[in-house]
Parts: C-alpha cells; structure tokens; sequence
C-alpha cells in the first residue's frame, strides 16, 4: 500500500542495511548502491563487509551487531557525523534455530527472539533519531512469510517474526503523522547459505538475487506489505485463514505423531547450533575505527547470524 503523497524512490537516498554480509543482505547491497547516494552496511563479520564495501565508492562498511544497543548507536553516530539525516533503514539481520520439544530449551527461544525482534527494536531505536531529519524517511524491517501459518518447530523463529510484524505494523500507525513510512518485508523461501543445509522439501525456493530485486521494487513502490514468492506467499496467507481445525490439520500434518524428537515433514531441526555466517541481512568509514560494533545477516526461510 503506498502512502498517500509521500514520495517512495530510493533514488540518491542515504541508507542503512543491518545484516549484510551474506544472503539477502549481501544481494541488497550492489542493487541499493546503484540507487542510492549512499549505503552504509552493517555485520558482525568486519572482513566480509569490508571486502563488499570495497567493491563500491559510496558503500562504507559499519561493523555492528543488532544485539547490543550500544553497538548500533556507534554506528548511528557515524551517520550523523558523515550525513547528519538518514533516509531509509533496512532492517535485516536476523537468525534462526528450530525447537525440540523433545528437549525444550527456552534460552534457544531467548537467543533468537534477542536477535530478530530485539535486534529489530535496537535497530528502529538508533536509526530513528536521523529518520526523522530526512525529508522523506523509511523503516523497511525484514519479517518472514511464516508468521501466516503456525508450524511445527517454529516456536523460536515463528514467534520472533511474529512479533516483528506487528511490532512494524504498529510503528507504521504511530509514525504516519511524522511522514515515516514503514514497510513490512515477508519472504518465503530463500536460497543462502543456511537454507543449503536443509534437507527437506522448500516449495517455490528462490535466489538470493531474486529476494533482493523484490524488495527494492516494493521499497521503489512505496509497498508497505512486501510478500514474495507471491505463489507461495499467498497459499500460506489462504491456509492460515481457515477455520482452525481445517488449518491445524493441515500443520499437525507436517509433524511427525508420537515422536517428540522426530524431525518434522516440513520443517528441519537445524540442531542446537547457531549458524554463524557474515552478515547479509539478512547484513561502517573503515571498519577497523569501529571494531566495537557487530551486526547479523538474514536467510530467509530460517536466517543466519554473521
């Protein structure tokens, strides 16, 4: 939905991508940095990010991690110190590890809800201040297709994302009187480098390359509801408003009855590991002056820290 008067292009704006050093984000940046006047890309991985912002004369890499506030307001302070205003932030780190009910886990829960929504607040919160100096400001925040279906061992991921997407959607209701627009990104499933590791079946898989060309052209549209593969994205949307003892059968379908530790049909347990890959999401001057700040990558349908 575009915002009435508002204008949307990403033409010669200042932007700031969390989690850029692998999957989504890293496909993010060529694509943003043809765009914009400038992108600041944020990741933990300090030498991933450095080597992407190299390639580019008005990328700087900002070494961050969405996990720690202060992190994020080193790096908000460069900003300002270089553009005193930013005009969109896109927000895309992110992380992912699966529940074994077998074995319930709560700091499992605690760890990816501290990185996808917490991480996603910590975000808004830096960025914010410099939003509101731009003449036409943006929150883009990167959600996932799941929150439209409850499936089975996706209480981490699922309610993490959950919680973005209405966490995004409140802020647009609350912000729209400042002229900050804030879109809501929900992919399905994506292929990067922790999506490679699964083993089971993921309908309608796209590239990295093609995630990232969605986004732009929804940001580019003013789009505040960003969902693609639109052949997939829409079956969920469709399943998760039936009636719910149709809908359940359907998801109790994709577990495995009568083992707690079984892997389920639809989804793969990625093990009590977190993935950890440099930053794309799913990602700043040379990275060696901020060597205190750290920042994700997301990879969509599960993200991966950097």
């Amino acid at each position: 939905m575009k915002a009435s008067g508002m204008k949307t292009s990403l033409k010669n704006q200042v932007v700031w991508l969390t989690g850029a050093s692998t999957g989504i984000g890293e496909a993010l940046v060529p694509l943003l940095q043809k765009e914009c006047a400038h992108v600041f890309i944020s990741a933990r991985n300090a030498e991933s990010l450095c080597a992407m912002a190299a390639r580019f004369s008005n990328v700087t890499a900002l070494v961050a991690d969405v996990t720690q506030p202060d992190s994020l307001k080193t790096a908000a302070a460069i900003i300002s110190s270089r553009f005193d205003h930013l005009d969109c932030l896109i927000a895309n780190a992110g992380t992912c590890e699966y529940v074994d009910v077998g074995h319930f886990d709560s700091a499992l829960i605690e760890r990816v809800m501290r990185t996808n929504f917490m991480g996603l607040v910590y975000s808004v919160e830096a960025a914010l201040p410099l939003l509101r100096k731009s003449a036409r400001p943006r929150i883009a925040g990167v959600s996932s297709s799941v929150t439209a279906l409850a499936m089975p061992r996706a209480e981490a991921y699922g309610a993490s994302k959950a919680a973005s997407t209405h966490f995004l959607q409140s802020l647009r209701a609350d912000l729209w009187a400042e002229g900050i627009q804030v879109s809501v990104i929900s992919p399905g499933f994506v292929q990067t480098p922790l999506t490679d590791k699964n083993d089971f079946p993921m309908p309608a898989r796209i590239s990295a390359a093609q995630a990232a060309t969605a986004i732009v052209r929804g940001l580019n549209k003013g789009e505040s509801d960003i969902h693609f593969p639109k052949r997939f994205t829409r079956l969920l949307r469709f399943i998760g408003w039936l009636p719910d003892v149709l809908r359940f059968r359907i998801v109790r379908a994709m577990a495995r009855p009568g083992d707690a530790n079984a892997e389920p049909s639809g989804i793969r347990h990625a093990t009590s590991k977190r993935a950890s890959v440099p930053s794309a999401s799913v990602p700043a001057s040379p990275a060696s002056a901020h060597a205190s700040a750290s920042v994700t990558s997301t990879n969509h349908y599960g993200d991966s820290r950097s």
